[in-house]
């Protein structure tokens, strides 16, 4: 095991809060539990789901990047192939 700073964590913090984002905004129904606005002619509930899905898709991709860097930080520290092929 290896001994791990508080700060090294950052960016894991950051990718948690923005996959609990993606997938609590979704659960709050009071959100988006009516008819108007409309946007060309489109309920608000509809438009703003598809909304949700790609604010979704987006802090996922940000959540997987800041994972993936600070994985490969993590094995550069340790001395350890960053591609993951030394297993």
């Amino acid at each position: 095991m290896s001994d791990h700073s508080p700060s090294d964590k950052g960016p894991l913090v950051v990718a948690g809060v923005a996959l609990a984002v993606a997938i609590i905004a979704p659960l709050l129904v009071w959100t988006y539990a009516r008819n108007g606005p409309e946007l060309w002619g489109v309920p608000f509930f509809f438009w703003y789901q598809f909304l949700l899905v790609i604010v979704s898709v987006v802090l996922t991709s940000i959540a997987y990047r800041l994972v993936i860097r600070h994985e490969r930080r993590r094995r550069r520290a340790a001395g350890l192939s960053v591609d993951g092929g030394d297993r």
